[in-house]
């Protein structure tokens, strides 16, 4: 068995999560999404695309119900000690396997909660399922229920999270040597990937995010490279990836001679975030940091440029982002705690004069100051 943690973690991760199952009087939790069921168990596979789920009961009993290829994956990276195959088959309907399960566990007439808002869970499963267990009890969406224990980090989480922010720190340093006029876009992005793989990390949840010239303005990635020319602009979005968690950085490079629209960006961009570090911390929430966000930005003029979040937390997650539930958007309740890693992006696209700025890394939270996690300061880099 390869677990990334001590069995005591993983006890108590269950422990807590069992807590606020009797809190929510859920008699049993159907975890969908990937990185809750990587959080409590260890569980390590990205078969979670397909009808999976974890089954956890409010007295801590848990069975797996997967595909055989998942077997075992299961079985080799978690903790978990009985799991159920659904068999593939023409017609099937795995969420029929499922209520059987639920039956065989003294469920039936139970209060239910259920992760919907995840990709573990497609809408036509979600539909398969609804129909199933419509009659069967009370299904409840606790989509959130995992999500928010997972905000905290422990002492052994955070360590990943260390290691995470070095390998983006080591990516960085294997773009720069090669960002330069005429330089090749494919080259940079196998360098900082490389840099990662190299230094034992992992594949991100997403991909990195490489863009030149007007593509410098995109904040997603798209396939197609180019070269650099002698006076451009490159946008990098990425993460270091340590046991799957992640701690992502931004930075838009320019090459050649700045435009004054570059570094009145940066400006903003740079005074923003040293606003946002003094209130990121215990007693303000994540809406805090955006209000802080909106202000300055509007302030001087950068409304329409600017975007309707600026970061979110990050953790262990798995394919198709990177991202987290919890983001810096506008009315989010959620309070800052110490031990919380989140990640804080300035991002500025002007497409009237066709600039793009940006400035973003990830931080730990503590009683009081947050903690920059990278070697790198908030300097402008210019090439």
């Amino acid at each position: 068995m390869a677990l990334h943690f001590e069995t005591e973690e993983y006890a108590n991760r269950l422990q807590r999560l069992t807590a606020r199952m009797r809190e929510e009087k859920l008699d049993a939790m159907l975890l969908f999404a990937q990185e809750s069921m990587y959080w409590l168990t260890g569980y390590d596979t990205f078969g979670y695309c397909f009808f999976q789920t974890l089954v956890v009961k409010a007295d801590g009993d848990m069975v797996l119900l997967t595909r055989s290829a998942d077997l075992r994956q299961a079985r080799q990276t978690s903790t978990i000690a009985k799991i159920e195959i659904w068999v593939d088959r023409a017609h099937a309907d795995p969420a029929l396997d499922l209520k059987n399960l639920l039956s065989d566990m003294d469920l039936l007439g139970c209060r239910i909660g259920v992760e919907y808002d995840t990709h573990g869970l497609t809408g036509k499963n979600a539909r398969l399922l609804d129909n199933q267990l419509q009659s069967f009890g009370e299904v409840v969406d606790a989509s959130l229920l995992v999500s928010r224990l997972r905000l905290v980090k422990s002492p052994a989480e955070l360590a990943y999270v260390e290691k995470a922010a070095s390998l983006a720190d080591d990516a960085l340093d294997a773009a720069v040597p090669l960002i330069a006029p005429g330089a090749d876009e494919a080259a940079i992005l196998a360098a900082m990937q490389g840099a990662v793989l190299a230094g034992g990390g992992d594949y991100p949840a997403n991909e990195f995010i490489i863009g030149s010239g007007i593509d410098a303005l995109l904040c997603r990635y798209k396939s197609g490279r180019r070269r650099l020319d002698a006076n451009d602009q490159l946008t990098l979005e990425w993460a270091g990836v340590s046991a799957h968690y992640h701690a992502a950085m931004m930075r838009t490079v320019v090459i050649g001679e700045p435009t004054a629209r570059h570094r009145e960006l940066y400006s903003a961009c740079r005074d923003t975030i040293q606003a946002i570090e003094a209130v990121l911390r215990p007693g303000n929430t994540f809406g805090t940091v955006f209000d802080t966000h909106a202000r300055m930005m509007d302030e001087r003029g950068l409304a329409r440029h600017r975007l309707n979040a600026c970061g979110y937390s990050l953790g262990a997650r798995f394919s198709p982002s990177w991202m987290e539930h919890q983001m810096f958007h506008i009315g989010n309740p959620q309070e800052i705690q110490p031990d919380m890693s989140l990640f804080v992006h300035m991002i500025i696209m002007d497409s009237d004069s066709g600039t793009a700025m940006t400035l973003g890394q990830t931080y730990l939270t503590t009683t009081d100051t947050p903690k920059a996690l990278s070697r790198y300061g908030l300097d402008f880099i210019a090439v």
